[in-house]
């Protein structure tokens, strides 16, 4: 009997440590999405391998939550451009821009969250101030069944005293009122915790928005100095062709030229005259995204582009320091926000878990009361009220159970957005180092071809001074050189493009420390 009395109680005596147990493993493992032995350990072979900074021996932590040792933030990475017209844009932009605004305010709301997260942590205090009267007939309520009633209940020849027929009661009370809930299974934690995540992915995204301002600032500005640049040349082009075409006319009466140059010349004449409303209507839109990325209306910026002017030095050819396809994990802020966010849906799903959990709540309330305001403030007039209440979910109609199926779907997501940032990250990367390589070629060829057509203008040039040459072949040659000189304006531009978008695809750029001691603040 007694054996079995014991059996019948250990199920009571195990369940706290069968609970605790239970509640020992809520958020699920931690378990590292795209491990950085999984990503490549270089870019592709087309890309050339001195533009390469790093090998996996030396590349900094992957850990997508670690801003990284070796390597730091370079503030102003865009003064490898050599401009001062782009640098005050730039300044203009970072303190003015409506995208940068949204986002600082979207830091401030995910640390206003991380507050409320929080004051869960800490007991509630409340202090309340009270004033009641209460009046009822003696027959009725409490005081009816302590005393019997009113008069009425008093018999006729009785000789006890009469007693009120209604009661009055006032009271005073001044009070605090305490209450905090134990965090057994780390619930208020891990929602905290999830809140973090949070303000550092906003803070991330905060950091790409103004890696997007700048880039877009750059962008705006080197396609309004080219599309300047190219305006210009295509006048003077046009100069040329239309004295180029009076000429012809002029033969053709002559019978020196064919009807064929003829109608070919006043062909390129036309089509170059109407390029020139094309790029004039790019410059104005250029200019337009200007004034937005800048926070400003139309013409607010005239004054300061009119000192711009195309930049006809030496490119820096080389591509910016891209270390490993693992660094994105650390130098891209949407991959460190992406994490950022994985962890925060994890940690949710173990605090929904612990919503399925009992829960304990501490309470307790002192204070004064007293039936005259003059006796309120009275020490001896003390009151307390402590109380513990265990409170466990039995049935609520499957909403704790769907808000965990929401948490862990939320994770299930925030797995493949990870999983998708890396794998966006690491092939932009290659792309763009790809393309600066093919742009750098280009720009190079048309360096080239532009010497030859200077080299061919200067000996038609003379050839014409010293009269053995025709000024026909003057004008062709200073047509082609105007037109390599608008390629390679162009060339310039597109290179100048590439090495911008391998900026943008690193996150920036990535400097050995000792290079760079700037920060990432606003």
């Amino acid at each position: 009997m007694r054996a079995r009395r014991a059996t019948a109680q250990l199920p009571l005596v195990a369940l706290p440590v069968l609970v605790l147990v239970a509640g020992c493993g809520l958020p699920p493992a931690a378990d590292t999405v795209l491990p950085a032995d999984s990503i490549p350990g270089s870019y592709g072979a087309a890309v050339r391998g001195d533009d390469q900074v790093g090998d996996p021996a030396g590349a900094p932590e992957t850990d997508p939550f670690a801003r990284g040792d070796a390597t730091e933030w370079a503030e102003r990475w865009w003064s490898d451009f050599d401009d001062p017209v782009l640098d005050s844009l730039l300044t203009i932009a970072l303190s003015e821009n409506l995208d940068i605004a949204e986002a600082v305010g979207r830091v401030q709301e995910a640390r206003a969250r991380v507050g409320i997260a929080t004051a869960g942590l800490l007991p509630a205090l409340n202090g309340s101030g009270n004033a009641s009267r209460n009046e009822q007939p003696a027959n009725a309520g409490i005081v009816g069944g302590l005393f019997g009633g009113g008069n009425d209940s008093i018999p006729a020849d009785s000789t006890a005293q009469p007693r009120p027929d209604r009661f009055a009661f006032t009271d005073y009370t001044a009070s605090l009122t305490l209450s905090y809930e134990l965090d057994l299974w780390g619930r208020i934690r891990r929602d905290r915790a999830a809140a973090l995540a949070d303000l550092v992915a906003s803070e991330d995204d905060f950091r790409g928005v103004r890696i997007g301002v700048i880039a877009e600032t750059i962008r705006a500005y080197h396609e309004l100095v080219d599309l300047a640049r190219r305006a210009e040349l295509t006048g003077e082009i046009l100069d040329v062709l239309e004295e180029r075409a009076a000429l012809a006319e002029t033969r053709y009466g002559q019978g020196l030229v064919s009807s064929f140059e003829l109608y070919q010349i006043r062909g390129e004449l036309r089509a170059t005259a109407t390029s020139l409303p094309q790029l004039t209507a790019q410059l104005a839109d250029a200019r337009r995204r200007l004034d937005l990325l800048t926070g400003g209306f139309p013409g607010e910026l005239d004054a300061l582009l009119e000192s711009a002017a195309p930049a006809d030095e030496a490119l820096d050819v080389d591509a910016p320091p891209a270390g490993i396809p693992a660094d994105v994990l650390v130098q891209r802020p949407d991959v460190r926000a992406a994490a950022r966010r994985l962890e925060a849906a994890r940690l949710r799903v173990g605090a929904r878990r612990a919503d399925l959990l009992p829960s304990i709540t501490l309470s307790g309330t002192v204070g004064l009361q007293a039936s005259e305001p003059q006796n309120l403030f009275r020490l001896d007039q003390w009151f307390n009220n402590l109380a513990a209440g265990l409170t466990a979910p039995l049935f609520q109609g499957g909403r704790l159970r769907a808000n965990l199926g929401v948490a862990e779907a939320q994770y299930a997501q925030q797995v493949a957005a990870y999983s998708r940032a890396v794998l966006t990250a690491v092939g932009e990367v290659e792309s763009t180092l790809r393309q600066f390589d093919d742009q750098r070629d280009r720009f190079g060829t048309l360096a080239g071809q532009l010497d030859e057509a200077e080299a061919s203008l200067d000996v038609q040039t003379d050839r014409y001074a010293a009269g053995v040459g025709g000024y026909t072949d003057y004008l062709d040659a200073l047509r082609n050189a105007l037109n390599v000189r608008a390629s390679v304006a162009t060339a310039r531009r597109d290179l100048a493009l590439a090495r911008l978008a391998v900026h943008r695809a690193l996150g920036g750029t990535w400097v050995p420390e000792d290079d760079s001691s700037s920060s990432i603040e606003p």
